[in-house]
């Protein structure tokens, strides 16, 4: 069995899988490639697939699969996983590190002394104790923020899609009743059909003046034209994003330009921690697709 690793995972990761068979990151071998890992990297379009004859698994090491043709892997009879608990702590921490940047205006104060100001006067910090925080998604990272925001001493209401009741947030019937009285909102959702350009300009009218968006989900999951122009009005208070509609993004990104932003490059999941846990489940997986494909099992 081949195993075509083709993004970054944790260093240890391709000697404890050569048990299972030989294990390159050389591209020009896709073709012999029984089982390939992934990250975000890495699109696995019809066109990677089809240049994947021999391919049987995909493994991708996060919790989204948007960089998957799922469906046309399942035509062709491939498995696609995922390792959706690995990333939960890592993420999370980075929201709530977004967020709290956002209140206490870090950026601000660290652009402002670099430049030699003493900006104590002109920059307020504000407390995230007794906000509302609106999770809009309820998943395994999201569960995690909820519990660092009630440590907090915040209010946590959420949107879920299926309306299913948590222990550790109100949830809303709607997306408009969710993010109506919120003064952060944090994105948590997969990129679908249903979650594509979600918060969009009408949904931005329906939050409060003021209130903070912070994005861990998906870069496409907000018309970021219409988070921009909330932010030159005002009406958004601040957007801290982890995500982009691509990595890179366009330099036409109007994000990119806006007033009140707190960027980072999609460093989520990059933690040396959760690499070791993304690794331990790619293990797992391909432990058991070895004992099935030893034994001829599809």
């Amino acid at each position: 069995m081949l195993i075509l690793i083709c993004d970054a995972f944790d260093t240890s990761l391709p000697d404890r899988l050569s048990e299972f068979g030989e294990v390159t990151d050389d591209m020009a071998r896709l073709s012999e490639a029984d089982a390939v890992l992934i990250r975000s990297k890495t699109k696995c379009t019809r066109e990677f697939i089809d240049g994947a004859a021999n391919l049987k698994l995909i493994i991708r090491g996060g919790v989204g699969l948007d960089n998957v043709d799922r469906d046309y892997a399942n035509e062709r009879g491939i498995e696609v996983r995922n390792t959706p608990r690995a990333s939960s702590i890592a993420v999370a921490e980075m929201a709530f590190a977004l967020m709290l940047a956002v209140a206490s205006r870090v950026t601000e104060a660290h652009g402002s002394m670099a430049e030699g100001r003493w900006d104590k006067k002109q920059l307020k910090r504000t407390e995230l104790s007794g906000k509302t925080l609106c999770l809009i998604g309820m998943g395994n990272i999201a569960t995690e923020v909820a519990r660092r925001a009630q440590a907090f001493g915040m209010k946590v209401v959420a949107y879920r899609r299926s309306g299913k009741p948590s222990s550790l947030a109100e949830v809303k019937p709607s997306l408009t009743q969710a993010v109506a009285d919120a003064d952060y909102v944090s994105l948590h959702t997969p990129l679908t059909d249903q979650t594509r350009g979600m918060i969009d300009a009408k949904v931005i009218a329906g939050m409060k003046d003021g209130a903070a968006l912070i994005n861990t989900g998906r870069g496409a999951a907000v018309v970021e034209a219409d988070v921009a122009s909330a932010l030159q009005s005002g009406k958004l208070r601040a957007y801290a994003t982890d995500v982009w509609p691509s990595d890179p993004p366009p330099a036409d990104c109007p994000i990119l330009k806006a007033p009140n932003v707190i960027m980072s490059p999609h460093l989520g999941a990059s933690t040396k921690e959760n690499l070791i846990r993304i690794g331990e489940e790619a293990y797992g997986i391909v432990q058991q697709f070895a004992e099935n494909f030893a034994q001829g099992i599809k």
